[in-house]
């Protein structure tokens, strides 16, 4: 296999980490996160700072350090946070992004705008890391699947299509949505260890807005709420920028007009079920067409 493909499989997992560890937060509990890639970023800045200090700890033991110290962010922003629904929660969220980006940025010991560089890959190979990274992924997988399930399932879709009616079924919704989006942050962090250690410099530029407004695509082109729906919007637009090359410029423009027209055309993604708007994509597309209400009027 040539190093083009396993460069492309390596970072392409890392990215249906990421989508996938989002779903737990936007496609099961139906909160709205645009802070994704500060998580992302978390992990990584957690794992080549622990690195740099103790050279001698396994690759593994930082893989669960990054993933633990992102978890404990997001259980510390959950009381206020988690409060907020659609897109209240979303500009907060937006906020801390912005906020983490800037922090990044400003710090000596994350080395500023310069980022971190000669970061260890602990001798690993292309196909060693390759591996590590899909069996993460795959415990992903498995854990949204476990997720959506029984019992649990049941309550959380309970909580994102109406909290209202689920507190009226005894049901609380916040320990379930900060479970949610404690384990989102986890393998965000854990993605963010494995992509430091891949690539062997980080910078405040890969953990901002646009990596969170891109994961977000993921989700929701793939199908919100589905095991496999985030692993095809993550291959998708992970791939087409290898088709684009030519249009590199107008790459945010294509994201942005793939989102709209799948929210548009096939709100429950590709995976969703037909017939079916789910949590987040379908209150965004009821709100597209109530705005547009008044301009028929006229």
């Amino acid at each position: 296999m040539s190093q083009y493909i396993l460069h492309l499989l390596v970072l392409g997992g890392i990215y249906v980490i990421l989508a996938a560890s989002l779903n737990l937060t936007v496609g099961l509990s139906g909160q709205v996160s645009l802070g994704h890639g500060a998580f992302f970023g978390i992990g990584a800045y957690a794992s080549a700072l622990m690195s740099m200090q103790a050279p001698a700890l396994p690759f593994s033991v930082l893989i669960l350090f990054s993933g633990l110290t992102a978890m404990v962010a997001a259980l510390v922003i959950s009381p206020p946070a988690l409060k907020l629904r659609d897109e209240y929660l979303a500009v907060v969220t937006l906020g801390l992004g912005i906020i983490f980006e800037l922090w990044l940025k400003n710090c000596d010991f994350t080395g500023g705008p310069d980022g971190l560089y000669g970061l260890s890959n602990f001798g690993l190979s292309t196909p060693e890391l390759a591996i590590r990274i899909w069996a993460v992924a795959a415990l992903c997988l498995i854990l949204t699947w476990r997720m959506s399930t029984g019992m649990f399932g049941t309550n959380l879709t309970a909580v994102k299509e109406n909290e209202g009616t689920a507190r009226a079924m005894g049901i609380s919704p916040f320990p379930l949505k900060a479970l949610c989006f404690a384990a989102s942050a986890l393998f965000a962090g854990m993605a963010g260890s494995l992509y430091a250690h891949y690539i062997t410099f980080i910078s405040p530029g890969a953990f901002g807005l646009h990596t969170s407004i891109l994961l977000l695509c993921m989700v929701v082109l793939g199908g919100m709420g589905t095991v496999f729906g985030p692993v095809v919007g993550a291959v998708v637009l992970f791939l087409l920028p290898e088709f684009l090359q030519e249009f590199a410029d107008f790459q945010d423009l294509v994201y942005g007009l793939l989102l709209v027209l799948t929210l548009i055309f096939r709100p429950q993604g590709i995976l969703g079920r037909t017939g079916t708007t789910p949590g987040f994509s379908g209150r965004l597309l009821a709100l597209l067409r109530i705005r547009r209400l008044p301009e028929r009027g006229c």
